[in-house]
């Protein structure tokens, strides 16, 4: 059962930055269509201290359940303890996004289902 529309986690993604997070910016919700036409849903976050490529999606369609991926790098980058320490708070923030996608996944499925 596709449900992640653009429309859908957009409207997700807002709901969490009304947390007080204060990534509206950098956080993007992208088509990615699926087997069928399905969107599957897609979202990128843009780090401030670090130009690696993170963007989290659900495991699988149906699944509630989602996952936060890293693209490669080709060199090295070097951050000062402040840098390293605003990193550390932005990745809480993409791993807390992480775990309200899945919230609102269940709550969704569960709902629909029944």
């Amino acid at each position: 059962m596709p449900f992640r529309t653009k429309p859908l986690l957009e409207s997700w993604v807002e709901e969490f930055d009304g947390l007080g997070y204060g990534a509206d910016e950098r956080i993007r919700v992208i088509e990615q269509d699926g087997s069928e036409g399905a969107d599957t849903g897609l979202i990128t976050v843009s780090l401030n201290d670090a130009s690696t490529v993170i963007y989290l999606q659900p495991v699988a369609p149906g699944d509630p359940r989602w996952v936060i991926n890293f693209e490669g790098r080709d060199d090295t980058f070097a951050l000062t303890p402040a840098e390293t320490s605003r990193l550390s708070a932005e990745l809480a923030m993409v791993s807390t996004l992480c775990a309200f996608l899945e919230a609102k996944s269940t709550a969704y499925i569960q709902a629909h289902t029944a």
